[in-house]
């Protein structure tokens, strides 16, 4: 698929605030790694190649471990991913699948034993740009493309 438009001129008011937000992100004391394994498993949900292929190759350049990586899919079955890590993963999964999965009190409540208020928000807040990017991206004709 080639991309369809290119939203980066055609809307750059739209995309500034989008960027603004991406910044903010990067601001909250959520661990940058952290941050990279959200976006990648909210876009392996969505079946966002571009952004899959973006935010791995962010995740190594920050360190991260080719089995961290390789794994994130099957996070529930791994060892080598802290408790705090998967109750973040897995609220990933539950407000991207939102429609069907809701975030259950109980899920709020174990969230709530690793990250204080502030971090929740900026869990959600990450979740949500990460979701939002994967939407664009794929209605767009975004591809991932070898480099």
């Amino acid at each position: 698929m080639e991309q369809r438009i290119d939203y980066y001129n055609v809307a750059p008011e739209a995309l500034k605030i989008m960027m603004e937000m991406e910044k903010y992100t990067k601001t909250t004391g959520i661990d940058r790694k952290l941050r990279e394994l959200i976006k990648i498993r909210a876009s392996q949900i969505n079946g966002c190649a571009y952004c899959i292929n973006m935010h791995t190759a962010d995740a190594r350049k920050m360190g991260e471990t080719e089995q961290r990586l390789y794994c994130i899919s099957a996070w529930r079955e791994s060892t080598f991913y802290s408790d705090a890590e998967k109750v973040a993963l897995e609220l990933t999964e539950y407000v991207t699948l939102i429609p069907t999965k809701r975030v259950p009190d109980e899920l709020y409540q174990r969230v709530r034993e690793y990250y204080d208020e502030r971090q929740y928000v900026d869990l959600i807040l990450i979740i949500n740009q990460i979701n939002s990017w994967n939407r664009i991206s794929i209605a767009m004709g975004n591809t991932a493309t070898e480099k």
